[in-house]
């Protein structure tokens, strides 16, 4: 439920500051006072577009922010997406209450705030939908377009998933279907690439690069080719270590031995005797390390050869498909793999059967929801029927009709078409061709209202829904947006006394000028006196007379 409104400097609104209660609250006032631009400023704060020309003139920014209370939905919504309030109670999540913020500044720029946290615009719409449900005052123009009588229908019906699930599966089906389509028409140009990449991959498969060989080869090649010199220099140092007549470790251990001796004598050469010992020992592993190296040496002309040639060929189908040759076993699985995909993409009847996989798929949904519509679209006819005897429409009738479409489409098996009867004795006729405009916003008014009653979202607002209607129609229409607030917080932007005098609460919209602060809208809540005189001005115009008064206080204690 909206608890608070404040804004700031948005179009004629300097500062305006209003509380709410539950019931139902109507707001009324002089044309052009600025009624709407209360709900417009509302619907930034819920995440609609905006642009920089919603800032009061003269000033940098706009300022929009609304506190409502919350339900389980939101709380939960909140959680997962780490938007709680701070200032909940320790141990507690949520302290009953969200705040919904939006500034908007001269250049157009536009930030969003969820409980002081910077959000996204689709945040904002996505809480604002289980917070707020708007009926504008041009709803009843929209219910000619037959698009929007299904997304009324599916949303009072609670289809919008399953909806979504088969818009899903037709757009696979078309895709499978484009997939056979194109494959058909480029058969011979997938053909000649599927040769060459054939052709590629054989002399791929033919070399049989290795991840890592490259390396391994060129290591290899360096030792064999420097094999005579690698003896020379390996035998040089075993000689000189272990196998001359001077040898260094046999030097070594003849020293070595010598200071064990000298040591009996002074202990003091203990510590040169500690130094020598380890390099004794690390000089024979070093011998035993290039004997066992010298053993694997061996000049192999053959296997140099091989390697060279290995290495020739390897280069050679670098240069050829332009790449480095370290590159060339990724390249073999990569032309592999696009010579599958053309394969695949050439299997037509892998394709039409993927096709016809895709077709069942989405048939499997659709008739989901054509069975589902079938059954709403009875209980909707008969409850807007039942609507329209109230609003003054008597004999008249209301039908869903589902109108099948041959081939299917993104949103169902079939078209869904509002037909009306305005009157007992007349055949039902699609809405758009027969319903004259009070009718239309009468029909508007009952769909509105009894999708209200389907819906969950706490608070209900209607900008000027009773366009178009008066009398005892507008009596009517008052008692039933009265009746709805009992369950929820209505909110009703109205130009009707019936409908006002209807209202639990009542806010007057003024609009004032003068030479400082321009043109100024304001709001004002009524109290009961000031609520006659506000329906006696909606009753008798410009001049408020003794018995405009009287009639305005009898409706206001009826």
């Amino acid at each position: 439920m909206l608890r608070h409104l404040s804004i700031r400097d948005f179009v004629i609104v300097a500062a305006l500051d209003l509380e709410f209660d539950s019931g139902f609250s109507v707001f009324s006032g002089e044309t052009g006072a600025g009624k709407s631009i209360l709900i417009d400023a509302l619907a930034l704060a819920l995440g609609a577009r905006a642009d920089a020309s919603v800032v009061r003139t003269g000033e940098t920014r706009a300022d929009i922010t609304a506190e409502f209370d919350t339900h389980a939905l939101v709380d939960q919504w909140l959680d997962a997406q780490a938007l709680a309030s701070s200032q909940a109670e320790d141990g507690d999540a949520h302290d009953g209450t969200v705040l919904l913020r939006r500034v908007i500044d001269t250049n157009g720029r536009s930030r969003a705030f969820i409980n002081g946290t910077v959000a996204t615009l689709a945040q904002l719409r996505e809480v604002g939908e289980m917070l707020v449900d708007i009926h504008g005052q041009h709803a009843h123009q929209l219910l000619m377009r037959p698009d929007a009588q299904r997304e009324l229908f599916d949303t009072h019906a609670g289809l919008t998933d399953v909806a979504a699930a088969v818009s899903r599966a037709w757009r696979g089906w078309r895709d499978a279907a484009q997939a056979v389509e194109h494959a058909q028409t480029r058969d011979r140009e997938l053909q000649l690439e599927r040769e060459r990449l054939a052709w590629q991959l054989a002399e791929l498969d033919k070399l049989a690069p290795q991840p890592g060989e490259w390396e391994e080869v060129n290591s290899e090649h360096r030792r064999l080719s420097h094999s005579a010199n690698l003896i020379d220099g390996v035998q040089g140092a075993l000689g000189a270590l272990s196998e001359s007549d001077d040898a260094m470790i046999a030097h070594l251990g003849t020293i070595i031995s010598k200071l064990r001796d000298l040591a009996e004598i002074d202990s003091a050469l203990n510590d040169a005797l500690a130094a020598l010992e380890p390099a004794e020992i690390q000089l024979q592993e070093a011998a035993y390390s290039l004997s066992h190296y010298a053993q694997r040496l061996e000049l192999d002309p053959d296997r140099l050869a091989e390697v060279e040639k290995r290495l020739d060929a390897l280069h050679s189908a670098a240069r050829k498909f332009r790449l480095r040759p370290e590159a060339l076993p990724e390249e073999h699985q990569a032309r592999r793999a696009q010579l599958d995909a053309l394969d695949a993409a050439a299997d037509l009847d892998s394709l039409r059967a993927a096709e016809s996989k895709a077709k069942d798929a989405y048939l499997a949904e659709a008739r989901k929801l054509s069975k589902a519509r079938t059954k709403a679209a009875k209980a909707l006819g008969a409850a807007v029927t039942t609507g329209m005897q109230e609003l003054s429409m008597a004999g008249g009738s209301f039908d869903v009709a589902l109108v099948a479409l041959p081939e299917g489409g993104a949103h169902g098996l079939e078209q869904i078409e509002f037909r009306v009867a305005g009157h007992a004795g007349v055949p039902l006729r699609p809405l758009a061709k027969v319903a004259s405009g009070g009718e239309l916003a009468r029909i508007s008014l009952a769909l509105a209202v009894i999708a209200s009653t389907a819906s969950p979202t706490p608070t209900l607002i209607f900008d000027e829904v009773d366009t178009g209607i008066g009398g005892g129609v507008a009596e009517v229409v008052g008692r039933l947006l009265h009746q709805l607030g009992r369950d929820r917080q209505v909110l009703c932007v109205t130009h009707l006394p019936q409908v006002a005098a209807r209202g639990d609460h009542h806010f007057q919209v003024a609009k004032s000028t003068n030479g400082k602060s321009g043109t100024v809208s304001t709001v004002t809540p009524l109290d009961r006196t000031s609520r006659i005189e506000e329906v006696a001005r909606m009753l008798g115009g410009l001049e408020i007379t003794a018995t405009t008064r009287k009639h305005a206080k009898e409706m206001l204690t009826a």
